[in-house]
């Protein structure tokens, strides 16, 4: 598995509050950023996986939905993430 328990638990230290709290918005974000990744590399070099663009399509728009969420909560957090994951907007 490409998401192993010690990475895992890195992500969620550096950007959640902990590296046990799975449910933040900032930790999820960036849970979803590294496997976003992850897929677009493998898309890279298998285009015709018609199941993992599938699935790299609905991440996304997770990951849009939770932005949109911390955009509307708290503004600060919302800028405070994009600018730690490098993400466009």
């Amino acid at each position: 598995m490409y998401l192993s328990v010690e990475k895992k638990k890195e992500i969620l230290g550096q950007y959640g509050k902990n590296e046990f709290d799975t449910g933040s918005a900032e930790g999820q974000i960036a849970l979803f950023t590294f496997r976003i990744n992850h897929l677009t590399e493998h898309l890279k070099k298998n285009k015709k996986d018609v199941f993992t663009q599938r699935s790299l399509v609905r991440l996304v728009g997770k990951r849009r939905r939770l932005l949109d969420y911390l955009k509307e909560k708290d503004i600060e957090r919302y800028r405070a993430i994009i600018k730690q994951l490098n993400l466009r907007k």
